[in-house]
């Protein structure tokens, strides 16, 4: 019977491409666009329309039903008017559909390699939050749902460039058989007036993170980063965009020293130029587990050949492996290097104090940098769990960049007058900075 049944289910003209058959479906924007609406009314269309129709509602973590979809989709059944007449019968951790079919609901990050072929036969996956779902997770999941006309659907806030969704969904080359649309608030017909009044809230109390949140961009700064203010600042200032190098300054690579290996620290390196009491960041290069000549090779590439390396103290201390340091490995190369002392006990805070010290003369090349950015924007603190005390900068996948620009804040040094000039200055008279 449940055949016969015709639903009008309206629809934001925005998600009409993600209607007709396809291998992947994606959308993709901020707060308030009706993503996870458009997507659990699909699901209960396309399980009244194919009877037996078995579907998974994916999470990378989820440790109960209340971090699921499963209330949304009960919440479309009633609006529907579909019930156990015609073949929905909802369960504790299962819905059932007409035709023995079935909507489940599983975190991805419990699974292994045997465990995901459970899922062969399903032919609707929905990764909610799909954000957070990691290359492990895609890469079981892609080859198993496998079966005739399978769909996976992805929804999600975009939160990095680099995280592996919008690497498979926004790349240069889709997958085959991709439909991926954008959807924010103002392509929600049915937005309501209470989200708008939250959405001007935050335009005016928390401009900073405006953008990722309700205009889906990316998140360029964290709530409580280091410099969140800083880069804020700096975008409205218009001193992040299109930087050129001076080609009569000294180009100078400040490095943060990673390792070899698949579980070694990260090793980045900035590119930058002290022009009068300007600092210009030109570029920016990170890399994980790769051999020193790598990195070598991209300062090469790149046109660094004779920059100044300016690295941390333990550019000087001999690798385990190799027995060699970074500094005589770079000097063999023919580069010159600088190493920086150790600065002791809270030389963290004291590379982050530098930094926000001298973000008003910082001028960074946008197009280049975008890894270091958002590293720059997700640099925060550990906070104690039971109380609000600052436990010094997070060890995480930002940091290795931040040591990096937080080194060179701290080696820049002001320029100094010349003498003449400083003559002119005592005199009254118009006088200019030199580099130093």
């Amino acid at each position: 019977m449940s055949s016969l049944i015709q639903l009008e289910i309206p629809t934001a003209r925005v998600f009409a491409p993600l209607l007709e058959p396809a291998r992947y479906k994606g959308a993709h924007g901020g707060r308030g666009s009706g993503k996870s609406h458009f997507f659990a009314g699909l699901l209960v269309e396309d399980s009244l329309r194919e009877r037996g129709l078995l579907s998974v509602c994916i999470r990378e973590v989820q440790k109960t039903l209340k971090q699921s979809a499963k209330r949304l989709i009960e919440t479309k059944l009633a609006e529907f008017g579909l019930g156990q007449a015609e073949g929905f019968k909802i369960f504790r951790d299962t819905i059932q559909t007409p035709g023995d079919g079935a909507i489940i609901f599983q975190g991805m990050q419990d699974h292994t390699a045997e465990s995901i072929k459970s899922l062969e036969g399903f032919k609707r996956a929905w990764i909610e939050e799909a954000q957070t779902i990691s290359a492990r997770s895609l890469s079981l999941l892609r080859p198993t749902l496998r079966a005739e006309g399978s769909e996976i659907w992805c929804g999600w806030n975009p939160r990095r460039r680099l995280d592996p969704i919008d690497g498979m969904l926004r790349g240069p080359a889709l997958p085959t058989g991709a439909v991926v649309v954008q959807a924010n608030w103002r392509h929600n017909p049915w937005f309501p007036s209470v989200l708008e009044r939250e959405r001007q809230d935050c335009l005016r109390d928390n401009p900073e993170q405006y953008d990722h949140i309700w205009e889906g961009g990316y998140a360029s700064v964290s709530a409580g980063a280091y410099y969140a203010t800083q880069l804020a600042e700096m975008r409205r200032e218009g001193r992040v965009g299109a930087v050129g190098p001076d080609p009569l300054m000294t180009i100078r690579a400040i490095w943060d020293i990673g390792g070899t290996g698949a579980k070694a620290d990260a090793c980045a390196i900035w590119i930058m130029q002290f022009v009068g009491r300007e600092i210009r960041v030109l570029n920016y290069y990170e890399a994980q587990g790769q051999p020193l000549a790598s990195h070598v090779t991209w300062l090469r590439a790149n046109g660094y050949a004779k920059a100044l390396c300016i690295l941390p103290h333990d550019g000087a201390s001999n690798d385990k492996v190799y027995d060699v340091s970074y500094e005589s490995a770079l000097r063999e190369a023919g580069f010159e290097v600088i190493v920086v002392p150790n600065q002791g006990k809270g030389a963290a805070m004291q590379r982050i104090e530098a930094a926000r010290r001298l973000f008003p003369v910082i001028w960074i090349n946008e197009a280049t940098t975008l890894a270091g950015l958002e590293a720059l924007g997700a640099y925060h603190a550990r906070k104690h769990e039971a109380r609000d005390i600052d436990l010094g900068p997070e060890h995480d996948w930002a940091s290795h960049a931040a040591d990096a620009f937080g080194l060179a804040c701290v080696v820049y040094e002001e320029p100094r007058m010349a003498k003449r000039e400083r003559k002119l200055r005592l005199a009254g008279r118009p006088g200019g900075w030199m580099a130093a």
